[in-house]
């Protein structure tokens, strides 16, 4: 064996011929102690890595962190004292900076821990390892007390024991080495600082000890768990142990596998031998045998087993059933036991004597015993138990024993039955109790039920109801029973019940009253035709007491006659009577019903005899002849007919041709005769006729299909045309079956109620052809109407027709003067809208000042759209000049049954006119909501201003709308119960309207706090203005005097520009027609209102009330994409005069737009109501009254509602 070497806690053994065989099997365990002084290790480290500290450095600490050694992990402190405790402190580790802060961040178990205005900046680290084995330096900044220092570094070494020792081969395993070769055992450790040192030790093991748990050693009993502990102590590798079991019978041990276990703190082996001592491990020697690889022998310990056993049964041989008065003999044999154990006998509580004892060896080195015994037995013996006991004093607290029950046989002493008395009436059906009762006997006595002299058994499989219940053998003390249950019927008369128990026997007789049993009608002849005799017979077999017979017919009583009797079963009375019949077809499949009665049992028992009559068919009275069907349903023509035997074939005509009975592709002919048809058409509609045969003759019959089909709607009278004031019929022609008095609906189409309403019409009705009478027609009425026709057959009919109202035009007249604002500068454009209805197309013609306009001039352009009954004429100025433009225009609507006017003026811009109509809508304690009209916006966009003031506090308040254009406001931050008065201004770039307008200001007082008002509308733009400050009053004076300087200075500028522009205004003016001074000034202008139902003009004389109608040239978007009167109209309303205009394309950059602006089709027709239909005819030109329709209304599509532009929907003006 050579020395160990040792590389950096690795060390190596060669071995060589050192190996030798061994016996019994080898395990190796190597057993390394490790003793390496880590402190020593870390002093020699902290020793060698110790520097000088120079003198400046520690002046400015107090405390210097010094080298330190820790053992993984420990916790830690490196000490820093400075002494200019307000200055920042860091720790670095490895240079890297750990930050000013307590709580490092990035290293959870660093922290700065100490007193910082002592100077105190200590770096603790709790649970070290190897990542804390570093340099480390305290650093402290630059301060107001201290200049900037560093302290020395220091080394924190970890210290790591071993963790990790590894044997190759793999410490525990078995190897196997052959005598004479060198093999390699390397031990590794790791995981450790610094290196360890490895030693190898090998030593035998002591001897084994084995531990018994109880005094006597060896002494066991059966049956018991027996745990052997074996220990071996001392010993590298550690000690194998193996256990021996050696039986008497064996010279040499059997091996016990068992698990050994070792403990390496101890160097100790423990095997702990467990097992269940058996009655055959009687004399057996358990041995512990301990060695290891070094041993120069085996050491053994051994212990030889005395073994108890009680014996595992007792037996009795021989026969304990025996007739009393006679002699038992029996024999109780026990299995082997240690020791021996003595027996004896009891019957009851009574100790016997044995006959004959005996003992014998038994297995395992036991004793088996044996006992005989002979009894005499007598009836009081029966059901006592005889016991055979086994007993020793080994086995004290366990008992071994026998039992057995004596039977003693000797018979019953009485039997009898109770029951109803003998003779007694039941009726059929009557539930009927019978108990057999006997008294005694060994075994129990068998009692059987017998009905004259059979056996009564319960029949299989079980009947329902259960006839016959036979009960089990029922024991009481020494009482018997047996019950026999009988729902009594006809055989059970007078029948004669009687229970046996051996040579004893007990009877009983029940009487049964039961209606006939079997009530039969016998024929005289099998097959039945109208007008053949018929004599029947009614036969009752057997009752109890005899009935009487009567017959009835479908209710109506007949005469009879007595018939012979015949023999009656069930010890009953039989009875038969006759009666005589001649029959017709009629009564077939009736009934003749022979009735049983008994007046005893006041019950009745019937039977008939359905008659089966031959004949030909015959329609019965409920066959339908007439079927109703709808158009494209199912139609089924029934058949009701009468014959016997059934028809065989049912033949079907329908206007001489026979129907296929094979059936075809819209009919069938059922089993029952009935025709079916269906994808029905009014084609199918007529007579359909029936023929019918059977074996006994023939039939005919008619039958009727009437075909309802859904209306349709074959003539219209569209468009319907009348001038206002006419009357007119719109006729509507349908065909349809049925066809109904009131079948015939208008329905006015529209999107309000109001132009729904059909009032002042007329609606009439004659045949196929519906009107609607209009009396003295109003523009109003005019639009889409819809004839509706409907029979009762889905889906109804529906036909569009249009009535025309024709009237002369009418120009709207939003204002008696409409403004328009230009600059005319000569480099821009102006738009005049021009809009009016009427019925025929409208001519529109242009004139300023008087003077028809040269439209072959290129500077000015018109456009004309045509919408149904709205159109409009738009006038394009091109390169606009003050001088020729600015003028009064006049548009004029002509068509063939008058014309209309109407005045535009083409001004400068300016600023805007005041606003119009201001007034509340909303007021609170805090708030006021105000509403107004825009005025006309001088040609640029204009946005509007409030001011307002309390009267009882000097100073105004200014608050600006949001959104600018809009004309609802809330006035927010007043006081309650405070007169404001409130001014509103419209302002432009060039200025604003002035607070002089009528109708621009208002005054208000709002309500206190304990008033009710009303609650403002949360839709309204709000604006919060500052509450006035609690400023003193003469500082607010001076800051309204100087606001009124600025505001002066101000006017006198817009002053002068206004009266420039009034001037130029002046000149335009006087070239101006019918525009009186008064109009220009105050802006007052006349508005024309249409309304539906009356062609009339209202002027309102308030400016508060009207809303101007301006254009502005920034305003223009066209609302609706209308078509220009050059596209060719493929599709649309025709019939109304189109007019051809050019429009050259250099035109087109002047006027900067090919489309309707929105003074075209813009809202300004409010008393223009359109339905949500749409109307569509692409006809080139109207049709006259007598139109007549090539389809049904039905089977054209609906109309799409947003296929036509808005004005179309509704009526047509």
């Amino acid at each position: 064996m050579k020395d160990p070497q040792t590389d950096s806690g690795r060390s190596r053994w060669q071995i060589m011929d050192a190996v030798t065989p061994m016996v019994r099997g080898t395990g190796t365990a190597l057993r390394i102690p490790i003793r390496a002084s880590l402190l020593f290790m870390g002093l020699l480290i902290t020793g060698m890595a110790q520097s000088p500290i120079s003198d400046s450095v520690s002046r400015g600490f107090w405390a210097l962190p010094e080298n330190l050694t820790a053992v993984e992990g420990a916790t830690v402190e490196l000490k820093c004292g400075v002494s200019a405790p307000g200055s920042a402190v860091q720790w670095a580790k490895d240079g890297l900076l750990l930050g000013p802060s307590p709580g490092i961040p990035g290293f959870p178990r660093y922290r700065m821990e100490g007193d910082p205005a002592r100077g105190e900046f200590h770096l603790r680290i709790e649970t070290c390892d190897l990542s804390d084995d570093a340099e480390y330096e305290c650093q402290v900044g630059r301060s107001e007390t201290g200049p900037e220092l560093v302290s020395p570094r220091v080394i924190l070494s970890i210290l790591v024991p071993p963790k990790v020792l590894q044997l190759t081969p793999e410490a525990g395993t078995t190897v196997t080495w052959v005598a004479g070769q060198e093999y390699e055992i390397s031990c590794v450790s790791g995981d450790a600082k610094p290196a360890p040192d490895i030693a190898f030790l090998q030593i035998p093991p002591g001897p084994p000890v084995i531990e018994w748990p109880g005094l006597n050693e060896g002494l066991v009993r059966a049956g018991q768990n027996l745990e052997l502990p074996c220990t071996a102590r001392g010993g590298n590798p550690p000690a194998t142990l193996q256990w021996l079991k050696a039986r008497p019978c064996l010279q040499n041990g059997q091996p016990v596998p068992i698990a050994w276990g070792t403990e390496l703190t101890h160097a100790t082996a423990r095997s702990v031998l467990t097992m269940t001592v058996r009655p055959e491990d009687h004399g057996a020697r358990i041995s512990c045998e301990a060695y290891n690889s070094v041993s120069v022998g085996t050491q053994e310990r051994s212990i030889t087993l005395q073994v108890t056993f009680p014996p595992s049964a007792v037996t009795i041989l021989g026969s304990v059933s025996q007739s009393e008065n006679k002699n038992v003999t029996l024999c109780c044999l026990t299995k082997s036991s240690r020791p021996r154990v003595l027996l004896r006998w009891w019957l009851g509580g009574r100790q016997l004597q044995p006959t004959e004892e005996t003992v014998m060896d038994g297995l395992h080195g036991g004793h088996i015993s044996m006992s005989n015994l002979t009894l005499l037995v007598r009836r009081e013996d029966n059901g006592l138990t005889l016991t055979c006991e086994a007993f020793s004093e080994a086995f004290t607290k366990e008992t071994f024993k026998k039992s057995l029950t004596l039977n003693v046989k000797y018979p019953a002493q009485k039997l009898w039955i109770e029951g109803p008395q003998e003779g007694q009436h039941f009726r059929t059906g009557t539930r009927v109790r019978l108990v057999c009762l006997a008294i005694g006997g060994n075994p129990d006595p068998s009692l059987t039920w017998y009905k004259d002299s059979r056996t009564v058994m319960e029949p299989r499989p079980a009947q329902e109801p259960r006839r016959v219940q036979l009960g089990n053998l029922e024991k009481s003390g020494s009482t018997f029973s047996r019950e026999l249950v009988l729902v009594l019927g006809p055989p059970d008369n007078k029948a004669k019940f009687s229970c046996k128990a051996g040579q004893l026997s007990a009877s009983t007789q029940i009487v049964v009253l039961f209606p006939p049993t079997n009530l039969t009608i016998l024929a005289n002849v099998s097959v039945l035709r109208p007008g053949d005799p018929l004599n029947l017979t009614c036969v009752s077999v057997s009752s109890n007491p005899p009935v009487n017979l009567s017959w009835d017919k479908e209710g109506e009583r007949l005469e009879d006659m007595a018939a012979p009797p015949q023999n009656a079963p069930f010890k009953g009375s039989p009875a038969s009577r006759s009666v005589f019949l001649r029959v017709s077809s009629r009564d077939h499949g009736h009934r003749v019903t022979c009735r049983a009665h008994s007046a005893e049992l006041r019950e009745t028992v019937s039977s008939f005899y359905r008659f089966n009559v031959l004949y030909p068919p015959e329609f019965l009275g409920e066959q339908v002849l007439v079927v109703t069907a709808v158009e494209q349903g199912e139609a089924l023509l029934p058949v009701s007919v009468s014959a016997n035997p059934a028809p065989e074939a049912f033949n079907w005509t329908f206007r001489g041709y026979r129907l296929s009975p094979a059936g075809g592709p819209r009919h069938r002919i059922l089993s029952n005769g009935a025709l079916q048809l269906w994808n029905v058409t009014r084609s199918d509609d007529g007579l359909y006729q029936l023929h019918c045969q059977n074996a006994e003759g023939t039939a005919e019959a008619l039958v009727r299909l009437d075909v309802h089909y859904a209306p349709t709607i074959r003539a219209l009278q569209d468009p319907t045309e009348v001038d206002v004031g006419g009357s007119v019929d719109i006729v509507c022609t349908a065909d349809a079956n049925p066809i109904l008095p009131n079948m015939f609906n208008w329905e006015r189409l529209g999107e309000d109620e109001e132009d729904k309403s059909l009032d002042d019409t007329e609606t009439m009705s004659k045949g196929s052809t519906g009107r609607l009478r209009i009396h003295h027609a109003k523009l109003a009425q005019a639009g889409a109407y819809q004839c509706i026709v409907d029979n009762g057959v889905a889906p109804p009919a529906r036909g569009l027709v249009r009535l025309v109202v024709r009237f002369a035009p009418q120009v709207e007249h939003p204002t008696p003067l409409t403004k328009v604002a230009a600059a005319g500068d000569s480099t821009s454009s102006a738009t005049l809208h021009c809009r009016a209805r009427g019925v025929p197309n409208i001519v529109f013609t242009w004139t300023k000042n008087g003077v028809p306009l040269d439209l072959e001039d290129p500077r000015y352009t018109e456009h004309t759209y045509h919408q149904g009954g709205v159109h409009s004429s738009l006038l394009t100025i091109a390169n606009v000049s003050a001088a020729q433009d600015y003028a009064l225009f006049t548009c004029t609507a002509t068509n063939l049954l008058g014309s209309d006017h109407t005045n535009i003026q083409l001004v400068s811009i300016s600023r805007p006119d005041p606003p119009l109509g201001l007034k509340v809508v909303s007021l609170t304690p805090h708030s006021v909501g105000l509403e107004w009209k825009h005025g006309f916006d001088g040609g640029l966009p204009q946005r509007f201003h409030i001011r307002y003031e309390a009267l009882e506090t000097p100073g105004f308040f200014y608050v600006d709308v949001l959104p600018p254009q809009a004309t609802t406001f809330t006035l927010t931050g007043l006081q309650p119960s405070t007169r404001y008065r409130v001014w509103l201004l419209a302002s432009n770039a060039l200025g604003d309207s002035g607070l002089a307008a009528e109708g621009t200001q208002l005054s208000i007082t709002t309500p206190g706090l304990d008033q009710p008002s009303g609650e403002p509308d949360d839709q309204l733009p709000t604006e919060h203005p500052a509450e006035p400050p609690g400023l003193p009053l003469l500082p607010v004076l001076f800051a309204v005097g100087g606001l009124l300087l600025l505001s002066n200075a101000s006017c006198v500028g817009v002053f002068l520009w206004w009266r420039k522009l009034r001037h130029l205004a002046e000149g335009i003016s006087e070239k101006t027609e019918a525009v009186s001074a008064e109009d220009q000034v105050r802006n007052e202008y006349e508005e024309s209102q249409w309304t539906g139902d009356q062609d009339t003009r209202s002027s309102t004389v308030s400016t508060t009330e009207i809303e101007p109608y301006y254009h502005s040239l920034r305003d223009f978007s066209p609302q609706l994409p209308p078509t220009l009167e050059e596209v060719d109209y493929t599709q649309g309303f025709t019939g109304f005069e189109e007019e051809d205009v050019a429009f050259p394309e250099h035109l087109y950059d002047e006027v900067e737009r090919m489309y309707a602006p929105p003074g075209a089709w813009g809202p300004p027709y409010d008393e223009v109501h359109m339905g949500s239909y749409d109307l569509h005819w692409a006809e080139d030109k109207y049709e006259g009254p007598g139109r007549i329709y090539d389809q049904v209304a039905g089977d054209s599509g609906p109309l799409e509602s947003d296929s036509l532009p808005f004005e179309l929907r509704g009526d047509l003006v």
